[in-house]
């Protein structure tokens, strides 16, 4: 009998790579414990393509786009979701009694083995990317997977628990598993909220990924009652108050990394819905740069936040990316130098080198006593989690006039507005412009995913030309995502801001002196050179960098 080929002995039969590097490669693997062609490629002997396309000319094996390719439900119910995450494999769909197998490397005789195995079936193996199955794997078992057969075996048992059952429960208890799973999954999609709603005759659960939330999964009714209890304890509520609303957090582990989650419950007529806040503590290592400002206002934000002293306020709705905008600014203000000192509701991520305080309003450290503290440690920097009123916003003015530099956030819908909000909490316009360098004011838009982006033109009398003033006859070419297994066929991955960057220039100061509205600042602001949120929001469009009808449904709902 012929011995099969390695993937190793094939690529260099082809001229790929030499036998010197797959012996260094072998080597490298020996202590990484990686698979060989990731080491090959981490090396950069080979990308994954080259790999591929070698391995389809070699073996005589097809490779396929995974996500052009229908998942057939039957082919993953033969193939567990252990064997598919342990050796990155996808069913895709049985044919007879032969079973259609995507992989990354078809010399993995064990990992076909096992599948036959398993299955009972012969296996035809064809070639994928490596990524293309991970999401693969995520988008047809993930949570929906993993909670599927928890359910499973919950009709098989008594559905009903004690408390005592709940707080034993192992990990591989019905419920427990389908909690652990959501919070996994939450956490590997990078959603920001996990909701989970009551309804007639099941129970919602829908992620908010980039600002904005998908279905994920339904489950049966009976669920209701055991997985709101197991929630609970995980964030020592009252497992018996179903009438109250309750606040609550959770603590886990996830690769090292400690995530916080924030767990709310509010009662409603089909009973209590729950919404998890996932907080990566460890996640933030953003950049300025990386925030999506162009530089006409990465120019006007970095003078700004140059200044030793001063108010710098960042505005928008909630969920527009104020903290985020604030997080990195520190981190790039961050130094041995400088003594910097925050207070927040909550701390959300930790800074290596910052002096993080959390209010705690039950015990009496509320964000203005807390600042009156700060001001006696000596700071150079301050941060502000949010200016909610007079009393706070007094206290943050005078210590931006006292030789500090102070970062803050405030609810307003533009750059202006923020000037007027301080006046209506009763701030004189003589400390405003005393105090305040400038604003920033900012909204979220989704960006195209990169994987499936593609080019079109408008036609002539298109909503698109219509919206952004160009003639019917001008050329335009925009982008959108196609949607792909990537961006869990949305067209859209990731995020970036869209800015209003006004600094108080010595004309501004003297209409604020005399009481300006909203309009007269933001016709000044204009005339200075100000760009609104929509004009940046255009400009991204005109790069390719999101969608029209993103930025209409972000920055155009308000008239």
């Amino acid at each position: 009998m012929e011995r099969k080929k390695r993937l190793g002995e094939l690529l260099v039969e082809a001229g790929a790579i030499t036998k010197k590097q797959l012996e260094h490669a072998l080597a490298e693997q020996g202590n990484n414990g990686k698979r060989l062609g990731e080491t090959l490629i981490s090396l950069g002997y080979i990308n994954e393509q080259q790999m591929l396309r070698t391995l389809e000319q070699q073996l005589g094996v097809a490779y396929v786009q995974l996500s052009e390719m229908e998942i057939q439900a039957e082919a993953l119910s033969v193939v567990p979701l252990f064997l598919a995450e342990r050796y990155n494999i996808m069913p895709i769909r049985i044919e007879g009694s032969r079973l259609l197998l995507a992989m990354n490397d078809p010399t993995n005789f064990y990992a076909i083995d096992d599948v036959r195995m398993v299955s009972g079936l012969e296996v035809e193996t064809v070639l994928a990317e490596a990524k293309d199955i991970v999401a693969a794997i995520n988008n047809n078992y993930g949570v929906k997977g993993r909670v599927e057969n928890a359910v499973n075996r919950l009709k098989n048992e008594e559905v009903t628990a004690t408390i005592r059952d709940l707080v034993d429960a192992t990990e591989n208890a019905p419920i427990v598993s389908i909690v652990n799973s959501l919070l996994d999954q939450a956490v590997q999609d990078k959603a920001s909220d996990v909701h989970i709603e009551p309804a007639e005759d099941k129970v919602r659960v829908r992620f908010r990924v980039d600002g904005v939330l998908r279905e994920v999964i339904t489950f049966p009714k009976s669920t209701q009652a055991p997985l709101l209890s197991r929630i609970k304890i995980m964030a020592e509520m009252d497992i018996a108050e179903k009438r109250l609303p309750q606040d609550g957090r959770i603590k886990i582990m996830k690769k090292g990394r400690e995530i916080d989650v924030r767990v709310s419950t509010l009662p409603t007529i089909l009973g209590e819905k729950v919404v998890m806040r996932i907080l990566d503590k460890e996640a933030v290592n953003i950049k300025l740069n990386e925030l999506g400002f162009s530089a006409k206002n990465m120019e006007l934000y970095s003078k700004m936040i140059s200044n030793s002293y001063g108010l710098v306020l960042a505005t928008g709705p909630t969920g527009s990316g104020k903290s985020t905008l604030l997080y990195a600014t520190l981190m790039k203000l961050n130094s041995v130098a400088k003594n910097i000192i925050t207070v927040e509701d909550p701390v959300e991520y930790r800074i290596a080198g910052v002096n993080q305080v959390s209010v705690n309003n039950k015990a009496g450290l509320t964000f203005a006593n807390g600042l009156r503290t700060i001001l006696r440690q000596d700071p150079n920097i301050i941060m502000v989690g949010e200016v909610r009123d007079a009393e706070t916003a007094e206290i943050t003015i005078n210590a931006a006039l006292t030789g500090h530099l102070v970062l803050s956030t405030l609810h307003t819908n533009d750059a202006p507005g923020a000037i007027t909000r301080l006046l209506d909490m009763g701030i004189e316009p003589f400390l405003i412009v005393s105090s305040v360098r400038g604003v920033v004011a900012q909204r979220l838009v989704r960006r195209i995913c990169p994987d499936c982006k593609t080019e079109y033109t408008p036609g002539p009398e298109s909503d698109e030309r219509i919206l952004l003033g160009i003639g019917p006859h001008d050329p335009l070419v925009l982008c959108k995502g196609e949607g792909c297994a990537q961006c869990h066929y949305t067209g859209y991955q990731g995020r970036l801001a869209i800015h209003e960057v006004m600094l108080l220039l010595p004309e501004m100061k003297k209409l604020i002196m005399q009481h300006a509205s909203d309009q007269e600042i933001f016709a000044l602001a204009k005339k200075q050179g100000t760009s609104t949120i929509r004009e940046d929001g255009i400009s991204k469009v005109l790069a390719g960098q999101t969608t029209l009808e993103e930025l209409v449904r972000v920055a155009f709902s308000e008239g």
